[in-house]
Formats: C-alpha cells, sequence, structure tokens
C-alpha cells in the first residue's frame, strides 16, 4: 500500500488508550495503538500525535473548582497518556519524542516548532502533550494547531466512533453517516466532529480532516492510503 499522505497528525481520544477499562492506561490496548502507529512509520508517513486525557479526568464538576485549575489539571492528564504512547512505541522500536507546552523536562523536551520540524523529518514520531499550555482550550484546538504549525497533510481523527453521523447512531437508527463533508459545513451546521474553535482554525487554513473508527482493523493505514474510511472533511 503507497500513502497519500507525506505527514500526518494523528489525534486520539485519552479513552482510546483505557480500552474496556474507560479509565486509567490499558496497557494491551495503548500496544495496539502503537503497532497501528508503527505500521504509519514503517511506510515512511511522518506522525504526529495529540493524544487527549479523558482516561483521567473530564474537567470540573462544579464550579467549586476554579477553571484554570481544572484545565491544568486536564494538560497534565494529556503528559500522563503521551508519555505512556511514547513508552509502547519504544517498546515497538519506533523512536518517539513527547514535547510538552508546559515546561517539565525531566519528563519531556519542551514544544519548539524548529525542533520538532526537525524530529518530524528525522522519522521521530513527535507526541505533542499539555495542549496549547493555556486553559480554556481543547485537544482538540491542539490537534488543529499543531497540524497548521508542522503543516500537516491532513488530520487524523481517530474515534470510538466510524465517521460522523448526522445524529448518535447509537440512540437514533436513522442517523445519516457522512462520506464527505466540507469544512464549512461543520463550522456552519456545528456538527460534533470537533470543538469550533479547532473546527474554525481547520477551515482558516483549509486542513483536511479524516475521521474514522479506531477499532477497524488496519484503520489508521486505510486512512492514510486514502481508502474510502469514514467521513473526509476539506
Amino acid at each position: 500500500m503507497e500513502p497519500k499522505y507525506r505527514r500526518v497528525l494523528l489525534k486520539i481520544s485519552g479513552e482510546a488508550l483505557a480500552g474496556e477499562n474507560h479509565t486509567g492506561i490499558n496497557t494491551e490496548m495503548t500496544q495496539i495503538v502503537a503497532r497501528q502507529i508503527k505500521k504509519l512509520h514503517d511506510l515512511g508517513v511522518e506522525v504526529a500525535i495529540v493524544v487527549g486525557g479523558g482516561n483521567f479526568w473530564r474537567g470540573r464538576t462544579s464550579t467549586a473548582m476554579n477553571r484554570e485549575t481544572a484545565d491544568y489539571i486536564g494538560m497534565l492528564a494529556t503528559v500522563m497518556n503521551s508519555l505512556a504512547l511514547q513508552d509502547a512505541l519504544l517498546a515497538e522500536g519506533v523512536k518517539a519524542r513527547v514535547q510538552t507546552s508546559i515546561t517539565m523536562r525531566e519528563v519531556a523536551e519542551p514544544y519548539i516548532w524548529r525542533r520538532a520540524l526537525k524530529e518530524l523529518s528525522d522519522m521521530d514520531v513527535v507526541i505533542f502533550g499539555a495542549g496549547i499550555g493555556e486553559p480554556h482550550f481543547s485537544t482538540d484546538t491542539a490537534a488543529a494547531l499543531r497540524a497548521v504549525n508542522i503543516d500537516a497533510d491532513i488530520i487524523l481523527l481517530a474515534k470510538n466512533i466510524d465517521a460522523v453521523y448526522s445524529d448518535d447512531p447509537a440512540v437514533n437508527p436513522d442517523a445519516v453517516k457522512y462520506d464527505h463533508l466540507t469544512l464549512k459545513e461543520v463550522v456552519d451546521r456545528q456538527l460534533k466532529v470537533m470543538d469550533l474553535t479547532a473546527a474554525t482554525i481547520c477551515m482558516e487554513n483549509n486542513m483536511k480532516i479524516q475521521v474514522f473508527g479506531l477499532a477497524e482493523e488496519n484503520s489508521m493505514v486505510r486512512a492514510v492510503c486514502g481508502e474510502n474510511i469514514g467521513t473526509l472533511i476539506d
């Protein structure tokens, strides 16, 4: 199979690393994800990753906690997932770096744009942790911004659902699956693909998005090789 894209930004939810546990890190599931990423790497694709933190932290549950504090806790959750994914990739023989938007030199490199580009060109997998380092912004926004920063060809949005639908297919059996959407449609109709800030960044920078189910066999490779899988947004 020949890759269609040279450089990709892979966005993975924290829940994906939790597997059936739903919380924390499931070592077996994390290794499965790492093996899929290795397949992309072996095809010569430059891979950057943003991973969420929802398996550890879903944000504040009441106004008793300050929003900024809650968001910083969420950023730290993404760093834990980033380190776990780095470890799984190294175990597969893939060089992987973690760069964080909040400085923590003992465990990760600080995010430096040119260093990230150099590491990607050297075929290191680069994992961006801690979002963009500021509260009030999601990891969706971090994925959109970093994809633009590194001039990625596409964002691969790996989800626990196989595509974008008009409604929740688990609730509404008549929900319509979309094979193709425009970025403007996603923004105008506020489809729940990414948050509105992230979707707007993608629209303003013509950043394509491929939404697909992480659980599908070889889904990452199929998406990168241009197979008609999930929903293409451009």
